[in-house]
């Protein structure tokens, strides 16, 4: 046999020299030839890629080296026809990579290797070679893809022994004075498996439940499987050093080609090598108290297992970093890793450009022109028709760059997903896994993937996109309120989570749009009329409301007072108190149903856009908690999936959900608590103010304006709202607590939990006092000499003579706006300071001066609760909008106010002050819409009782039609009708003020029998004639709008009809596109195997021949 090739021996390095030894030393193998044996002849086993698995070397060539997965490219080919294994020997200058260099003839081939050249042709014929060349010069080594036949192995059993003993030391003393060579290459995989293959292969769902429970060796099991099956090349770097695996490779590129941190871009979102993108950090502090050891421990074990998971880690020490303390762990996901959790998570991706038109535009749209962004930026892509990731049939997705392909939001979605299951060690006899375990105690201190630049400059034009700059320049600018927000360029950066939430933001600010005109027109309507009032002229005439002594609104130190002086009151209450009330009540009981229902077409239009239709069957049933997971010890067969699921007993929940709803119920008790505390505070504090104002000469001019009853209510209003603010904050800490001890399946079910919870004590904590206002106050009082007491001790709340309704216009006021302006600047200016003072406590001030993972590092984290917020804070405020609103029909312009300000806060404080967060898919908005569709319900009872009960508007229809006499001015004489006669006589002496009078009667706001009649200061029959008629309002306008509400409803569709149309297309054309892939690949295989059938035939028949003709 002839010896092995110069240049092969030269790439076999020192450690196969030792593994020779070994091999020669051991005695002559048995001819029997198993998959495992067959590695092992050869040069032996080499542990390669990020799981250390054993790659094999083919006869005469080199090991194989430390690339991802094992992959080779470059390579020249073997001449001979006998199997003899001697490479073509290479000249000077020429570039021996290229797999025409190599060629082999068929007819050369014997029969037990004809079937492997023939599949390597076809594999060359279909796919092509891409070589990309990298800084060094590259070298010629054999085809590792190449596995001998059995009939090869056998011929050639013992070659490998003879010759490299006797070059051994020499090839020894070469490597050790060689440079390294690193050869950069890309190859297209083929898509499925082999059709020569007899061995058994595992299911993809198999490694998709081992992916989803966490196991690192999941990505060695499928490159085991791709080897076995296709034995496909990827994107790798390699070395002439056989021995080294990819993590030493990045060691000597770090070593030998790399520069040092001063060097480089201080924007560089790449490791040192200037190729390999971060796709997330990693920071952490040493620790020098006792726990130090453990959490280096933890560390260590958890980045070993992310090494073995398939990611590439690079580590930047302390020494670089500005504090000089933080530890940066740079994350990079190779292509393998990425095929394989794509494939896990279900992510759809192109395979052909969609031939479906965009949607034409509406008509006037040119009048809208000013409102719209510049095409490039609202659809930064085209349309593709779409289909979930496989690795298996890699040929049919639209990949022209694998480090591009998956956009950078998928990216750190499944370098978060990997990093959530990664086990650290086993600790008190329980396993321990997951990144926010590890940032819980503090084994490190953040966890964030990278920005792509800086949001204030584009990025160079030879890195990628700035897609952060576009985003700052045509979404976070106050500037740009008017205009529609870059919703595609949201989703590929931040995901479809943020995404959908920036979605239902800006659809709910434009539906405000309509309900903000007609409150609008209602409150112009109020103002015009106000001077034209009945009501109010009676009040403000010194010879009617002037005459009117009305009496006393406390105990003891108040005094009788005249009507007259609530004139301002009473005409500031008709701006919101008149005959429009009724019409807007209906109008928002009509206008939330249609927002609702259109919102549900917006949303469909929404899933099919982004590929979101089948989210929820596909995904939900794959995003367990870990932490769910780690409690579970037991596990049962789903039905749907057939595969074994971590399961929790009932019996070991029933305690925390016991827990979790007394919390909850505790914490609305104590906001009933502080309500009612409030209400003390303005019981106890009204006679203080009314005998203060009175006593006091120079108020006589504010008492005018600023009446006991509204000073009351201001001061009562403002210290409700700081009470709110309190509870809420402490809370928003026991919620979360609660939640996590009932240990939730999914991650959807912990939110819709935690939102459950959240939004209960919300709504209690926010609504209760407006409640209370609109239904309580003033309906429970008595009449003078009678009037009812809290505890006994404070007498109850009247109304002022026009009514409730402006109180409740106050208290709806000052918490809708103090929530509106607290919440601005808690999330604008909050983590500005913050960040302002992080960069101060860098050795130097300008973030210009340190690297792009330093800067995103000293950024406020979004936390995974950040979006939950700001729903929450939506949905109250759409509570205030619909509930309310009959009292104050400014609310919607209001919060359309608010919206516009706030979807460019919410946009500027994304793009600039907080980390990135980590991308997440969502189709809908989850629990949240049925809450508002609850909300939607209740607000057409809750308006409903507020025009009946708080408002004066049905006591006056009442009057109108049943008690007035007057044929030219209907409404005069109403005041004195709604007031009764009470004798001042009869008032008991530890209530009456002990002032000198001269008036025997008082009126109070009634409907009583006077003191003369035998049914004295009991209810007349204009009160039940008022009653009867309120609770008639609500029963027909209920009716009415619920009417109105279900024949909307069943009339709008959930999804468009267009739109349905577009989905049903895309599933045609992507099942025709697949079905047409997969055709086309058997065909050719089909072609294939009938010529390898008929050369065996041939070969056959030859032997026949042969065998005759010898005889």
């Amino acid at each position: 046999m002839e010896p092995m090739g110069q240049e092969s021996q030269g790439a076999a390095g020192p450690q196969e020299g030792r593994e020779e030894t070994r091999l020669e030393e051991a005695p002559e193998p048995e001819p029997k030839y198993s998959d495992r044996q067959s590695r092992e002849d050869g040069a032996g086993t080499q542990p390669v890629g990020p799981g250390g698995r054993d790659t094999a070397a083919a006869e005469g060539e080199a090991p194989a080296g430390p690339a991802v997965a094992g992959r080779r490219e470059g390579r020249g080919k073997w001449d001979g026809a006998d199997g003899k294994g001697k490479p073509r020997e290479s000249e000077s200058g020429k570039d021996l990579g290229k797999p025409e260099d190599a060629a082999r003839k068929p007819g050369d081939q014997q029969s037990g290797t004809s079937r492997e050249y023939s599949r390597e042709r076809f594999q060359e014929r279909a796919e092509g070679t891409e070589q990309v060349e990298g800084k060094y010069p590259l070298e010629e080594k054999p085809d590792w893809r190449k596995i001998p036949t059995q009939e090869t192995k056998e011929t050639n059993e013992n070659k490998i022994f003879r010759g490299k003993k006797e070059t051994s030391a020499g090839r020894e003393t070469e490597q050790l004075f060689r440079r390294p060579t690193i050869r950069f290459s890309i190859r297209p995989r083929p898509s499925s498996q082999s059709l020569w293959s007899d061995h058994w292969h595992p299911s993809p769902s198999l490694f998709n439940q081992l992916a989803t429970m966490g196991d690192p060796d999941v990505l060695e099991m499928v490159q085991q499987e791709e080897r076995r099956s296709s034995r496909d090349a990827d994107y790798s770097f390699e070395t002439n050093e056989p021995s080294l695996g990819s993590r030493e490779t990045s060691l000597l590129i770090g070593e030998e080609t790399l520069f040092k941190k001063d060097k480089q871009s201080k924007d560089s979102i790449f490791f040192r090598d200037g190729i390999r993108q971060i796709d997330f950090v990693l920071s952490y502090v040493d620790d020098i108290k006792k726990e130090g050891d453990i959490k280096a421990e933890r560390r260590k074990e958890f980045e070993l297992n992310l090494k073995k998971t398939g990611l590439e880690l690079e580590t930047e020490d302390k020494t670089n970093s500005e504090d000089g303390k933080t530890y940066f762990v740079k994350i990079h996901a190779p292509w393998e890793v990425l095929a394989t959790y794509a494939e896990v998570l279900g992510i759809k991706m192109p395979i052909k450009e969609s031939d479906i038109p965009r949607p034409e535009k509406v008509p006037f749209s040119y009048m809208l022109g000013p409102l719209k962004l510049p095409r490039n930026v609202k659809h930064p892509h085209p349309e593709y028709f779409t289909a979930q990731f496989t690795r298996h049939r890699q040929e049919l997705f639209l990949i022209d760059d694998k480090s591009s392909f998956f956009p950078s939001s998928s990216r750190n979605r499944i370098v978060y997903y990997i990093l959530s299951r990664c086990p650290f060690g086993v600790e008190e006899g329980k396993k321990k896994f997951g990144i926010e375990r590890l940032l819980t105690s503090h084994t490190y201190s953040s966890a964030y993937p990278l920005h792509d630049g800086q949001y204030w400059k584009p990025s160079e034009p030879s890195h990628p996109v700035n897609e952060r700059y576009m985003l700052c320049q045509n979404w976070a600018r106050f500037s740009y309120f008017y205009k529609e927000q870059p919703l595609d360029l949201i989703r590929n950066y931040y995901g479809e989570k943020i995404g959908i939430y920036f979605v239902f933001l800006g659809f709910y600010t434009e539906m405000l749009l309509f309900a903000a005109i007609v409150g609008l027109a209602c409150f112009v309507y109020g103002l015009l009329s106000m001077h034209s009032s009945t009501r109010s002229t009676e009040i403000c005439d010194p010879e009617i409301g002037g005459q009117i002594i009305m009496c006393p609104l406390c105990d003891l130190v108040c005094e009788f007072w005249r009507l007259n002086s609530t004139c301002l009151a009473s005409k500031v209450s008709h701006l919101f108190d008149n005959e429009s009330t009724v019409f807007f009540a209906i109008f928002m009981g009509i206008w939330v149903t249609l927002f609702l229902e259109f919102w549900k077409q917006r949303q469909a239009r929404l899933e099919y856009e982004w590929d979101l239709v089948d989210f929820e069957e596909e995904q939900q049933q794959l995003q367990l908690r870990p932490e769910f997971e780690a409690m579970c010890k037991h596990r049962k067969m789903n039905p749907v999936t057939k595969e074994m699921e971590p399961y929790m007993p009932l019996h070991r929940r029933i305690p925390w959900y016991f827990l979790s709803g007394a919390t909850v119920t505790l914490w609305m008790t104590l906001v009933i608590a502080s309500m009612v505390s409030v209400i003390v505070y303005r019981l106890a504090v009204f006679a203080t103010f009314a005998s203060f104002m009175e006593s006091e000469a120079s108020l006589k001019h504010v008492k005018s304006v600023l009446t006991p009853q509204i000073t009351t209510s201001l001061t009562g209003s403002c210290l409700n709202f700081i009470v709110i603010l309190i509870l809420n904050f402490f809370y928003e800490k026991i919620s979360a607590w609660i939640t996590k001890m009932e240990i939730p399946r999914t991650y959807q079910e912990y939110e819709s939990s935690l939102t459950l919870k959240m939004f209960l004590f919300q709504f209690v904590n926010f609504y209760s006092s407006c409640f209370y206002v609109a239904f309580f106050k003033g309906k429970f009082v008595g009449y003078p000499g009678k009037y009812t007491y809290m505890f006994n001790v404070w007498r109850s709340e009247e109304c002022d003579p026009g009514g409730c309704l402006i109180e409740l216009t106050t208290q709806l006021t000052i918490i809708m706006t103090g929530k509106q302006i607290f919440g601005n600047i808690q999330e604008a200016i909050y983590p500005f300071i913050l960040n302002w003072w992080r960069r101060r406590k860098a050795r130097t001030n300008s973030e210009k001066l340190y690297s792009r993972w330093e800067q995103d590092h000293d950024l406020e984290s979004f936390g995974s609760l950040g979006l939950f917020y700001e729903y929450l804070e939506t949905v109250i405020q759409f509570g205030f909008v619909t509930l309310f609103v009959a009292s104050f029909p400014l609310a919607p312009l209001l919060a359309l106010l608010n919206n516009a300000i706030e979807i460019r806060v919410d946009a500027w404080k994304l793009t600039t002050q907080y980390r990135r967060p980590v991308a997440a898919k969502a189709h809908s908005i989850g629990v949240w819409q049925d809450i508002l569709y609850g909300m939607a319900v209740l607000s057409v009872a809750s308006n409903a009782f507020i025009v009946a009960f708080t408002s004066d508007i049905i006591p006056r229809l009442v009057y109108l039609y049943a008690y007035s006499t007057n044929t030219s001015d209907p409404l005069k004489g109403y005041v004195n009708n709604s007031l009764s006669v009470f004798l001042v006589a009869d008032l008991p002496n530890y209530t009456a003020p002990s002032e000198k009078r001269d008036f025997t009667t008082c009126r109070y706001r009634d409907y009583r029998y006077p003191p003369e009649h035998d049914q004295k200061y009991s209810h007349n029959m204009q009160y039940w004639h008022v009653l009867a008629a309120k609770m008639t309002f609500i029963i027909v306008m209920e009716h009415v709008v619920f009417l109105v509400k279900f024949l909307l409803a069943w009339m709008i569709p959930d999804v468009p009809k267009d739109v349905l149309e577009r989905i049903k297309r895309e599933k045609l054309m992507t099942v025709k596109i697949i079905h047409d892939f997969e055709l086309n690949k058997l065909k050719e295989n089909l072609r294939v195997d009938s010529n390898e059938f008929a050369k065996e035939v041939m070969i056959q028949e030859n032997k026949v021949q042969l065998a005759k003709s010898t005889i």
